[in-house]
């Protein structure tokens, strides 16, 4: 695509142009943001505005024409999210900083209406992508954000191996001084190791302890020399030296021209080459497979159940929620079928005196994939910064619904309460959202992980050929890889512990394959669910959709003071016999109470009451049931469900039940289940 790109002139903005080239990017602009004449340096949260005074030279050296905009708004959000959870969110916000930034892509959008995407150089700053994201967003414009979450010592090592010639213009941090000014990266890197073995100094500058600006890269058709500097010293103590240097007099010199040679990271870590690997041996082993024939195209009949709601605390959880059926199977559109659904939500939710906005986790159920498309355009309205979680698969529903909802929300008090993972750029670290929902939501300590499928993140394309392993591995990396950005994410520092997961899959053959992946590379054990519905998005073999929780929990030490610890989820499992028939589980929990994700299997014809009488007799799932928000009911359709009527399981406080057809239903130990409850307690 062809795009802009926006220059600060340091390395991480010039560095991140090349790797736009490798991935076959055209640039055709350049712009920057800086202060108002006769000011040097901003203290911008958002923008590096040191070294204004060569940014020409940097796009004169590019060969592309150069947008400039004076930052004339300041950091008024300052928050971790910016312009709003809820639809009208999308705007942004009068005064900030960040509008400066949409100011001067419309500037460039009008003059280049082909553009399409924006070069971006953030490596580890979630505010800087955020706002840049907000504002992509509105443009219809994609980031290109290739250094995002990259390890910063291989990074700076990478920069200079590719031929950057960056120079230190600024020091802020503890052990550099203006002696160090002038200094390329080559010279620094030893120091800045160091620094970062001492004092955890970053060694890219993603804390401020320095800015650069690049006099030379591969990409530059002329490269810049400085012919007159000058040192200004903004405070000298024993701490850190605050420094930078004022380019006074520079010119352009004839280059050779270079051949952009760049390193990009390796598609999997070696952990999740080990699920490839694993998958690949044992597709190679049981030969061709012929499984996706018995993945039928019929409809199931379970609409009995009907809307369900319940609350618990600050949780509630909403299911099977799907359009009326009281008057027939008249003809609506799916675009009224679609805002008929979310009304209720917003109804329901509304006589708990919440809002769409405050959804974590919402799963899609659609009655077939071509209809993906369509339904986000009319989901997209209806939420704005940091929407929820979600996994979105098609099912067997019956005609006349096309659309099944189910979600749970938590209703936090403050912003802090909820943390977002919401990236919306191009990078290798993981796919960028295909639709209007984030990577993963973090609330009242557990974290909603969206259904991840194996795309290639630099392409969000899947693997050519078509690749089970391929995609198995990426689609663990992925979900790994989101847990593991939240916990350094402002709020992280938490340990982390996989409560829950769902294997989702379109051929009930390939679920053999990813067992033994899963029993042979899984770390601890948690509830699992291998599942084979109708179709996954993109036409993916696979999607996972993980549940963690933080781990953190409050005990009362000794002295009787709350004390917050990192604990681990006891798991349990255990097999029971009713007449002919078989009822197995699986359960997540704290002792102590609290969070706990469970599921039960079941297969044969003996009565479901029976099956209930016995694991009520279970004392460790007594407290799960009694708690129990949420309960997706997969059942093999060509089978007969459990009853319609909970009850007997739950009492009269039944959870948000929510029925999904399904063509097989395996658990780590056994195959071809009747059935499988997937449960959530607060």
């Amino acid at each position: 695509m062809k795009y802009v790109a926006l220059l600060s002139g340091g390395k991480d903005s010039c560095y991140n142009l090349l790797h736009c080239h490798r991935n076959g990017h055209e640039l055709i602009a350049a712009a920057s943001l800086g202060p108002g004449h006769g000011k040097e340096e901003l203290d911008s949260y958002l923008y590096q505005t040191v070294g204004q005074d060569a940014i020409e030279f940097v796009a004169r050296a590019l060969d592309v024409p150069l947008y400039r905009r004076v930052i004339s708004g300041t950091a008024v959000e300052q928050g971790s999210e910016y312009g709003g959870r809820t639809a009208e969110g999308r705007k942004g916000t009068l005064g900030d900083e960040t509008e400066d930034l949409y100011a001067l892509l419309s500037d460039v959008k009008s003059q280049h209406p082909d553009v399409q995407g924006v070069s971006v150089g953030a490596i580890l700053s979630s505010y800087q992508r955020v706002r840049v994201e907000h504002v992509c967003r509105r443009l219809s414009l994609t980031p290109l954000c290739y250094l995002w979450q990259r390890d910063q010592a291989e990074l700076l090592s990478e920069m200079i191996a590719a031929g950057m010639d960056a120079i230190l213009i600024k020091v802020a941090g503890i052990g550099l001084t203006s002696d160090h000014l002038g200094k390329s990266l080559a010279q620094m890197q030893p120091t800045l190791t160091k620094l970062n073995n001492l004092y955890g100094s970053h060694i890219c500058g993603e804390g401020g302890e320095y800015e650069t600006l690049t006099l030379d890269c591969p990409l530059f058709k002329q490269k810049i020399v400085l012919l007159e500097t000058e040192t200004v010293i903004h405070s000298d103590n024993d701490f850190a030296t605050v420094a930078y240097m004022r380019i006074k007099n520079a010119t352009l010199e004839p280059k050779q021209s270079q051949q952009v040679e760049v390193a990009v990271p390796e598609l999997l870590d070696e952990e999740f080459s080990a699920i490839r690997n694993v998958v690949a041996e044992s597709q190679k082993s049981a030969g061709p497979s012929t499984s996706s024939a018995q993945n039928p195209s019929g409809s199931s009949s379970r609409t009995d159940l009907g809307p369900r709601a319940r609350r618990i605390g600050d949780w509630i959880a909403l299911g099977n929620i799907h359009r009326s059926l009281e008057n027939g199977s008249s003809d609506i559109s799916l675009e009224e079928e679609v805002r008929e659904c979310f009304q209720q939500l917003q109804d329901r939710l509304r006589e708990h005196s919440m809002l769409l906005s405050q959804i974590a986790n919402i799963n899609i159920f659609i009655s077939d994939m071509t209809l993906f498309g369509s339904i986000n355009a009319v989901y997209v309205e209806y939420f704005g910064t940091s929407p929820p979680a979600r996994a979105c698969v098609a099912v067997n529903l019956p005609s006349p619904i096309h659309v099944v909802l189910d979600c749970v929300a938590y209703a936090d008090h403050k912003p802090a309460d909820r943390q977002a993972l919401h990236v919306q750029g191009l990078s290798y670290w993981a796919p960028a959202n295909i639709g209007p929902y984030s990577q993963a939501i973090l609330v009242d300590d557990r974290i909603f992980v969206s259904g991840q499928i194996g795309l290639i993140p630099s392409s969000l394309a899947l693997p050519a050929p078509p690749s089970l392993a391929m995609e198995a591995a990426l689609a663990s990396q992925h979900a790994d890889r989101v847990v593991q950005a939240l916990k350094t994410n402002p709020g992280g520092g938490w340990d982390g512990y996989l409560q829950g997961l769902i294997y989702w899959l379109v051929n009930p053959g390939d679920i053999t394959h990813l067992k033994k992946a899963h029993e042979e590379t899984s770390q601890g054990h948690a509830p699992t669910l291998f599942v084979a519905v109708k179709e996954l998005p993109k036409g993916a073999l696979v999607e996972k959709q993980v549940l963690y929780h933080t781990g953190r929990r409050t005990v009362i030490d000794e002295d009787g003071e709350p004390e917050i610890i990192s604990k681990s989820p006891t798991y349990d499992e255990c097999s029971l016999y009713v007449g002919d028939a078989t009822v197995s589980w699986e359960a997540s929990r704290y002792e102590s109470g609290g969070p706990s994700f469970a599921i039960i299997f079941g297969k044969g014809t003996s009565d479901w009451s029976d099956s209930c009488s016995q694991l009520k007799a279970v004392q460790l799932l007594v407290p799960i049931f009694k708690s129990t928000l949420s309960m997706r009911m997969f059942y093999n359709i060509h089978r007969t469900p459990p009853s319609a009527d909970f009850k007997d399981l739950f009492g009269n406080e039944e959870p948000a039940i929510t029925p999904i057809p399904c063509s097989f239903i395996s658990s780590t130990k056994q195959d071809d289940w009747d059935y499988a409850l997937c449960i959530v307690s607060a």
